[in-house]
């Protein structure tokens, strides 16, 4: 497995700073990109680099991710996917599913109208669907902004089970943010 922390020249750590990661990816894949070789030895060994980069930069500016990563990094294993929900996440797991199911139910009902009129019509209630939507979505991001300071301060005091804990926290958020994202863009339609 490439250490994508070293590809990057990071040290492994929970938390990165955006700006420098996305700077020490573009001076390095500038480097190395494929066009900047005629040689077609090179240029596939410089694509394979590329890729490689490519790589270790997804991985790392993905919270979820670049823990996932650095705890496979230091264990030796992936971690364990959690089916239970930490009890910091309850709420918000509940408020989830009572908006989406409501949502879906209503957005099931509009996909098979055929009639241009009846879909116009229920647009009032795909706003008000949708207004709610956001607002949750606009929760979830603040949580995920949360889990950002959690991780610098992981930075100072290494502790593989907090960061075992906050990669389930930004996994479970993120499905959501997926799944409240998927909802908006159903309801605007």
């Amino acid at each position: 497995m490439t250490d994508a922390f070293a590809l990057l020249e990071f040290p492994r750590q929970p938390w990165l700073e955006p700006d420098a990661l996305k700077q020490a990816f573009l001076d390095r894949s500038t480097a190395t990109h494929p066009d900047k070789f005629t040689d077609p030895d090179d240029k596939e060994s410089a694509q394979a680099r590329f890729s490689e980069l490519n790589l270790a930069h997804d991985t790392l500016r993905d919270p979820k991710r670049r823990l996932q990563h650095l705890l496979t990094l230091e264990r030796g294993h992936k971690p364990e996917e959690v089916h239970d929900i930490l009890p910091e996440t309850a709420d918000l797991f509940l408020e989830v599913g009572q908006l989406l199911k409501p949502i879906d139910t209503f957005l099931a009902e509009r996909e098979t109208q055929t009639s241009p009129l009846l879909k116009a019509q229920s647009y009032p209630q795909a706003l008000e669907w949708l207004e709610k939507n956001n607002t949750l979505l606009s929760r979830i991001q603040q949580e995920l902004h949360a889990l950002d300071a959690v991780a610098r301060e992981l930075n100072a005091r290494w502790d593989c089970d907090a960061i075992e804990k906050l990669f389930h926290q930004y996994s479970y958020l993120q499905k959501w943010l997926a799944q409240l994202n998927d909802r908006a863009v159903r309801l605007g339609l």
